[in-house]
């Protein structure tokens, strides 16, 4: 411490007292050797003994060295040798391990590209989903890893690419099959339908009792044989071919739906499909401008719209939400809607009763088809019902011609028949009964005529045709029986009675053709209660049902009837004119010729030959006929005498035109028809006969002396006829005919003319003045 502190002289003393310390040891030290000396000679002693020994020994380890080391340098190489393999091994091991970690990696990389080369899109998806999650990320340091890793959304969008394309091509599939799918399904359904009508009518008991429904029965059977055999034949062709799933493959929509679902997108997915579908729904929809003109063109209208309403109906209860049943709905009303527009407006063309028929049992079936997929089809049986009317317009048009041509063909003479079995073939066709002529014996004649029978059996064939729509509608027998009915007063009411009155109305139908359609129109008149009971028989509704409804026939024949008469009046009165129109009168003759004109007495047999045709009309039809003619003559020959162009007239005239009314007066005494009391057809010539009295017997002091009372006997004779009948024979007088002599011997007599000419004159103007 002093000498690091640096007190004067401190290192001096420092140094003494070391020496003096290092002696000290140094003593010690030599005593410690004087000790230990001896041992130390002995020591070395045994050192210089041992020495030689050494020297040998180091010999003998330089040479066993030397040999050691030639001995291992082949160990040396083989143990590096070995270290090289031992490090091989060891990298071997690693890349074992790291491959080991690749491997699935790379396998899942080639699994995904071998499943995107055969189109497995949905498995690819789950692949890479797997390489994401588990196997990419052990290896992610690697750099194929981040190449992969970079190309898998690329795969993912290929893969959506291709499942859309994929879709595209599916819907563009379904809508060139929608055809064939929907064909197969209304086949399916209508297979079934009429096997359920087969079994229902086998288990029926009252079925047989039936006469119509017997004969549609064996139709159907047959159609039923038919149908089975051509399905047997088909089924052997395309057994396969039973659903819609067996004829379009519904894989792309799966594939593409849990693709998208898979990506997240399944929304996407749903909206575009829905969209594409509603497009296809409007074109499926859009029927051609030619559709209505065969029942082809409606079958694959319908046939494609249940192809696709078939599709939506797999769909909807093969996937998930893809189409729920609020959208199928939707897509179904709509549809609804535009069919029955469409149906109403291509319906309203058909004018053939049997595309419209074929057309209804398109819809009935097309109407089932869909029922049984769950769509509601009620209001496609309200459409029926549009389109029944329109079937039953279109039936009346067919049978308006039928009718005509009926009538056309008719010969309006009775039928003849020459033994019983040609009787029964009559009777079969048409419900005649007559006790008198079935105790004549043959050859013989039914009172109407050809068209009678064929009428009937045309109104039956009506019923039948009506029936046929009804059928299927899925209506009671009393709505069936009162549809029935109303269609066949349509049929009576407004067709045969259009046709009858057509008929009737024809210029060449003479006399006796009116008199036979007068006759033919009261048996079908009688033969309408047969109809109600064909129909009734068809339907098995009572006719003592209250809601049943009557046949109208009754007024439509008797109307027929009224006009044919009518006609029959008409056509005595126009032949009538005829002959008046070919008298040829000599208006200035002196003298008659003492027998009635010649016109007159042809008139006459006419009228005569006439009224023998008539004996088979009611008795009043007859009796009205002949006074209408007998009034009709009378009246003409009246018009005749005071034809405003004929200006004079002789007594000559006077005198042959009594002859020809005396004749007028015996054909109406000769009762040309049976059933007149007394004198009352020859009442239709009173009017003349007075007129002509008056003048014959010059009687006009009697006619003036009376005029106005009851008792009068020209009470019938009106003034101003006389007056001017009296005129033209005045004027006569003036040209030196009868009344020249009048003034050569009697001049007071034509003073007489004059003074009755003034009195006739002031009664006319009397009774204008009281009028």
């Amino acid at each position: 411490r002093s000498v690091y502190d640096d007190q004067p002289n401190a290192h001096q003393k420092f140094m003494e007292k070391l020496d003096a310390c290092i002696r000290n040891h140094d003593r010690e030290i030599e005593k410690m050797c004087n000790f230990h000396h001896q041992g130390f000679v002995d020591a070395i002693t045994e050192l210089l003994k041992v020495r030689a020994d050494a020297e040998k020994l180091k010999v003998q380890v330089t040479d066993t060295n030397r040999r050691l080391q030639d001995a291992g340098k082949e160990v040396i190489a083989q143990t590096e040798e070995i270290i090289r393999c031992r490090v091989q091994q060891r990298n071997i091991t690693t890349v074992v391990e790291k491959l080991q970690l690749c491997l699935p990696v790379l396998e899942m990389y080639s699994k995904l590209k071998e499943q995107m080369s055969v189109k497995r899109y949905y498995s690819a998806l789950k692949t890479m989903e797997q390489l994401e999650n588990l196997y990419l990320p052990r290896v992610s340091q690697y750099r194929f890893c981040q190449i992969m890793i970079e190309n898998l959304p690329k795969l993912r969008e290929e893969i959506k690419e291709i499942s859309m394309s994929d879709l595209k091509d599916f819907l563009e599939s379904i809508r060139k099959h929608s055809d064939r799918i929907g064909e197969t399904a209304m086949k399916q359904a209508q297979q079934q339908k009429t096997f359920s009508t087969a079994l229902q009518k086998q288990n029926n008991v009252n079925y047989g009792r039936n006469m119509h429904l017997g004969r549609s029965r064996i139709l159907e059977s047959k159609n039923e044989i038919t149908l089975k055999r051509t399905f047997e034949e088909d089924d052997e062709h395309e057994e396969e071919v039973l659903t819609a799933q067996d004829l379009v493959d519904f894989s792309p929509v799966y594939r593409c739906l849990h693709i998208y679902s898979v990506l997240g997108d399944g929304e996407i997915f749903e909206n575009y499909y829905r969209k594409q579908r509603r497009k296809q729904a409007r074109l499926v929809l859009q029927p051609q401008s030619s559709m209505h003109e065969t029942v082809e063109g409606y079958r694959r209208y319908f046939s494609q719209i249940v192809g696709f309403f078939v599709v939506e109906d797999h769909i909807l209860h093969v996937t998930q939400g893809l189409v729920t049943r609020t959208y199928t709905d939707e897509l179904w009303n709509m549809a609804l809607s535009k069919i029955i527009a469409v149906l109403r407006t291509h319906s309203s063309y058909c004018s053939d009763p049997d595309l419209v028929l074929e057309l209804k049992n398109l819809i009935v079936v097309f109407a089932d088809t869909l029922q049984g997929y769950g769509f509601p089809v009620n209001r496609l049986f309200d459409l029926l019902f549009e389109i029944r009317d329109q079937y039953n317009e279109t039936l009346l048009k067919k049978w308006s011609g039928l009718f005509r041509d009926i009538f056309e063909a008719d010969n309006y003479s009775p039928i003849p028949v020459a033994n019983e079995e040609e009787y029964r073939i009559v009777i079969s066709k048409f419900p005649f009964q007559d006790p008198e002529l079935d105790k004549q014996s043959f050859p013989k004649k039914l009172p109407m005529s050809q068209s009678v029978p064929q009428i009937y059996i045309q109104v039956k064939e009506f019923i039948y045709a009506s029936l046929k729509f009804s059928e299927s509608l899925h209506r009671s027998s009393t709505e069936i029986d009162d549809m029935l009915r109303k269609s066949t007063n349509l049929l009576l009411t407004r067709t045969l009675s259009s046709c009858l009155q057509n008929l009737i109305k024809k210029p060449h139908m003479g006399l006796t053709e009116l008199v036979q359609i007068i006759i033919n129109t009261t048996h079908l008149e009688q033969a309408c209660k047969y109809l109600e009971d064909f129909i009734s028989n068809i339907t098995n509704i009572s006719q003592l049902t209250v809601h049943t409804a009557r046949l109208y026939g009754l007024s439509t024949f008797k109307d027929a009837r009224h006009a044919a008469e009518g006609e029959i009046y008409t056509k005595l009165n126009q032949k009538i004119d005829e002959f008046i129109q070919i008298a040829d009168y000599d208006w200035t003759m002196s003298e008659s010729d003492g027998r009635a004109s010649g016109y007159l007495m042809d008139l006459i047999n006419f009228l005569r030959s006439t009224f023998q045709v008539f004996t088979h009309l009611p008795g009043k039809v007859a009796q009205t006929a002949c006074m209408s003619a007998c009034q009709h003559l009378s009246m003409s020959l009246m018009q005749m005498l005071l034809d405003s162009e004929l200006k004079q007239i002789s007594m000559g005239a006077i005198q042959q035109f009594n002859l020809d009314v005396i004749q007028c007066e015996l054909f109406a005494s000769s009762e040309p028809v049976p059933g007149f009391q007394g004198d009352t057809l020859q009442l239709a010539f009173i009017d003349l006969r007075q007129l002509l009295d008056l003048f014959m017997v010059w009687d006009w002091s009697t006619y003036l002396a009376d005029y106005g009372q009851a008792t009068s006997k020209y009470l019938r004779v009106n003034p101003s006829t006389a007056l001017t009948l009296l005129e033209k024979m005045k004027d006569s007088s003036k040209k030196n005919n009868i009344f020249a002599q009048f003034r050569k011997n009697d001049r007071d007599k034509q003073k007489l003319i004059e003074t009755v000419v003034k009195q006739l004159r002031s009664l006319v103007n009397g009774m204008s003045q009281h009028t």
